[in-house]
């Protein structure tokens, strides 16, 4: 498989540009002919950064079906962090064709400060000789600047190069587009029932939980009209007053209180967080047909607030999955942002906005453990920044913001008008 995805990546291999993720943003490199080396200005940001390693390689899963790869792809993270050295430092990386959709690849840049190479290239072959794995290396030439890039052989021992050329790497201008968010639709985001399930499907041999969450899901997915009364979604990050809001909204309309994912689902989370983003954002994406289920059966008899729905769904997705500043995410009116056809519509969606310092005060009042993505949030400004706009960009429908920072009474008193204004009640 790997030696059928090395001859399929080969004829575009010089025209692919590779993408190494340093201080939580994107450094791109592509590669050339052999030439003379002109000066600092020809060495890529990444390689300028590692004059103190001796060797670095990159590391990209290719070949199989999706679900496979995902599951290589976090699995050869855990393998490289127990087996590498502990001198060597890994970095999430990428190789794409600019600006061309699915072309994306996804894989480990390893910088290499150990003794002896041994170990680490040890590992390298055994990986390319079992795993849909793509290695390459790295050597630095005699002037100490340039860097030539290497192709291995997944059925020798040694590397060779390609197509019998040298090739040497050079700086490469950011793309038009983030390349991950030309892969983003149906792989970090599901935009109808059909193509979440068919994952869940696919992970029946190796998630026994899948088959549960499949027996849940609805008989059909189909376009469904509005029900008899009203849904308001009320959304934010943790600690924004969700579920003390929600209870009084519940309280003050007389309504049904339903969460999103289901807690039908909880018993599966813990399983399904700890699979790659393409497994764990499906069934996320699956936990919302199933509370549109729910709210379609509620909202014949009573209106129907919500903790959360699709907009959390997209916007954590949307924010993993595109790294750097918030002008990286995908343009204002991007399909990506788009609401599914066959997901219910709410009449509203409330989103809670709070101070930063404000939010981690309440956090740390509550005491509560944080998710993996809620620890991200604490720790790096630009995830948030990214999670707070692609909130903002969703459309179909898009959220009001409210304040969330004055009294719990004040904030349910501001929901309140926001809902009888557009909602009639």
């Amino acid at each position: 498989m790997a030696r059928r995805a090395i001859s399929l990546l080969l004829p575009q291999w010089s025209a692919r540009v590779f993408s190494v993720e340093l201080e939580r943003a994107p450094s791109y490199f592509s590669i050339g002919l052999q030439g003379k080396h002109r000066g600092d200005e020809d060495v890529p940001r990444v390689f300028s950064k590692v004059q103190n390693y001796e060797r670095c390689y990159s590391l990209l899963v290719c070949g199989g079906d999706r679900i496979r790869l995902a599951k290589c792809y976090g699995e050869l993270q855990e393998k490289l962090r127990r087996h590498l050295p502990p001198e060597c430092v890994l970095s999430p990386m990428t190789s794409f064709l600019p600006n061309v959709k699915d072309s994306l690849i996804k894989g480990y840049f390893v910088k290499d400060n150990s003794q002896s190479p041994s170990a680490s290239e040890g590992l390298l072959r055994d990986l390319i000789q079992n795993d849909p794995v793509l290695v390459c290396s790295y050597s630095r030439g005699e002037d100490g600047q340039q860097w030539t890039q290497r192709l291995w052989s997944p059925d020798s021992q040694t590397h060779i190069d390609m197509s019998k050329a040298s090739y040497y790497v050079v700086p490469s201008e950011a793309p038009e587009y983030h390349p991950s968010t030309l892969n983003i639709i149906n792989s970090d985001v599901f935009y109808s029932l059909e193509e979440a399930c068919e994952v869940l499907k696919k992970c029946g041999d190796i998630i026994p939980e899948a088959a549960s969450v499949m027996e849940l899901l609805p008989s059909r997915a189909e376009a469904r009209s509005k029900p008899d009364f009203p849904v308001i979604v009320i959304e934010g990050l943790d600690a924004t007053g969700k579920t003390t809001l929600t209870e009084s909204l519940r309280a003050a309309l007389g309504a049904s209180l339903l969460r999103s994912p289901p807690q039908c689902l909880s018993p599966m989370r813990p399983s399904f967080d700890r699979e790659p983003p393409l497994i764990r954002r499906a069934f996320y994406a699956l936990g919302n047909y199933i509370t549109a289920e729910q709210i379609g059966q509620e909202g014949t008899k009573t209106p129907v607030i919500v903790d959360r729905f699709w907009h959390s769904t997209a916007a954590y997705a949307i924010a993993t999955a595109v790294t750097g500043a918030v002008s990286d995410l995908p343009a204002e009116g991007s399909d990506v942002y788009r609401w599914p056809t066959d997901l219910l519509q709410p009449s509203l969606v409330v989103l809670l906005t709070l101070d930063p310092e404000e939010r981690k005060r309440r956090l740390r009042d509550r005491g509560q453990g944080e998710t993996q993505e809620e620890q991200e949030l604490d720790h790096n400004q630009l995830f948030r920044l990214r999670v707070e706009e692609a909130y903002r960009r969703i459309s179909g429908p898009a959220c009001v913001t409210v304040d969330a920072s004055p009294s719990a009474d004040q904030v349910l008193r501001q929901v309140l008008l926001l809902i009888r204004a557009k909602c009639h009640l």
